[in-house]
């Protein structure tokens, strides 16, 4: 590990200085291998995720947007100037690199979230040093010997493989001046704490619930159709997934409509034709998931379909949990109080949009939330009102695209500069501003002042 900071020094001594040309056609062939190559990566991701085939293409595709924005990253990169400011003075100020970035990944974005912040940071005109998760290394893997074939000078991007030790060593070690982070709250807290205290920058996108809101002027078939979606698709393993589901008024008579296009669903591995969701991540994490199923059931929620028998034919030791939705739930409720990370819909019935808002508002968490309805003018209060910090109108995954930055807040993000799009050009350089003064027809001496600069 100790070998990649050293590689990243030599590298950052002299992409510092290249030229943004330089950093800017790295890109675009960056950005041209990975879409001749994203088949390959993503099927490597459904062979250690468990992904479908589609959801790894996905995945692919909204990391590859964010290298296509870093493709015109000089537009962002400039800085700010101001002639006589004061008499024969002028301020500008540049967007300098930070030095060494590094980034610490999740199991369930293999591709996205490495791509969401080493070519963010490379295009700023750092070398960085990227830790997947060690549960799906390939991705990353795939994607920096891509990196390399694009005419990355050695050391520029470097991955390192492990688990405590080396999210310690990136945390701890003094030339590597920020840390990108996503993942769980427990490591995502650690990380924060950790590389806070070694006087790092830090971004850590960590748990969530994702609420959205039925309303019953809403279109009842494609809201639906959205909410499945949302709530089962990748088995429920995003940081974005809707979670819950606050049925308005009459709009809960849908629900028996939704748990029947749910069981549509096909459950199997992701390499299977046809497959809608395959396995979670782990044992682990269908025991986990059992769990949290289990104690709305004890809790007194309705378990309107449940999922946690499912045998899939051919892989009977397979980690799979079908689509599963507890209704009747309560915000008291341990299963919604946890992030299940899996393919659980609990459901809550409200009489008002005040109500449906305030359960919302009072959630620690405020990665996204969404509302179906035909009204405009009620999207909009509920867009002003709601606190989460990306709000869907009609669209369950609010996931903003990367000329935009992902603005997840409350207890689902730590830090001040959010991930890609001009929040993350913030976090990945410094601001240098140069104050300099050319006095015309300056020709003589003049003596000394200790008066403080004024400017006048």
């Amino acid at each position: 590990m100790e070998m990649a900071v050293r590689s990243a020094k030599d590298a950052y001594e002299k992409w510092k200085n290249s030229s943004i040309l330089t950093r800017q056609t790295l890109m675009l062939r960056y950005q041209t291998l990975i879409r001749e190559n994203s088949k390959m990566i993503a099927e490597n991701m459904v062979k250690e995720n468990g992904k479908t085939m589609a959801d790894a293409e996905g995945d692919v595709l909204r990391g590859l947007q964010v290298v296509d924005a870093c493709t015109g990253i000089p537009a962002l990169q400039m800085g700010e100037s101001m002639p006589n400011i004061a008499t024969d003075m002028d301020i500008i100020s540049y967007k300098i690199p930070l030095g060494i970035t590094a980034s610490i990944c999740p199991f369930n974005f293999p591709a996205m979230i490495p791509l969401w912040s080493f070519p963010v940071s490379v295009a700023c005109g750092n070398a960085t040093i990227l830790k997947p998760s060690e549960r799906v290394p390939g991705a990353s893997m795939i994607l920096a010997d891509l990196f390399t074939k694009a005419g990355a000078p050695p050391g520029l991007l470097n991955v390192i493989h492990g688990q405590h030790a080396a999210v310690d060593f990136i945390c701890e070690h003094p030339d590597i001046k920020a840390v990108s982070f996503v993942g769980s709250d427990q490591a995502g807290k650690y990380i924060y704490k950790q590389s806070s205290a070694h006087g790092k920058r830090v971004q850590c996108n960590m748990g969530a619930k994702n609420h959205c809101v039925v309303l019953p002027d809403a279109n009842k078939n494609k809201t639906i159709s959205q909410i499945v979606g949302a709530a089962f698709g990748a088995a429920g393993q995003r940081c974005m997934a809707l979670s819950v589901a606050i049925f308005v008024g009459k709009s809960k008579d849908w629900v028996p409509e939704l748990v029947e296009a749910a069981k549509k669903l096909k459950v199997n591995a992701g390499h299977v034709p046809g497959t809608d969701l395959g396995p979670v991540i782990s044992p682990q994490s269908k025991e986990r998931i059992h769990r949290l199923i289990e104690s709305g059931v004890k809790e007194n929620a309705t378990l309107a379909l449940d999922g946690r028998r499912l045998v899939v034919k051919g892989f009977e030791k397979g980690n799979f949990v079908g689509p599963t939705v507890l209704t009747n739930v309560q915000p008291s409720m341990e299963c919604y109080t946890e992030e299940i990370f899996g393919p659980v819909l609990s459901c809550i019935f409200t009489d008002t949009l005040d109500e449906a808002i305030n359960i919302i508002n009072k959630c620690p968490y405020g990665n996204g939330t969404a509302v179906f309805t035909t009204n405009g003018a009620t999207a909009r209060t509920f867009a002003n009102r709601i606190e989460a910090g990306q709000v869907g109108i009609n669209v369950p995954i609010p996931v903003p695209l990367p000329m935009f930055s992902f603005t997840g807040n409350k207890g689902s993000f730590l830090g001040d500069n959010h991930f890609y799009g001009k929040h993350g050009i913030n976090f990945h350089t410094q601001t240098k501003t140069i104050t300099q003064l050319w006095r015309s027809g300056d020709a003589s001496d003049i003596a000394s002042s200790t008066v403080m600069p004024t400017m006048q």
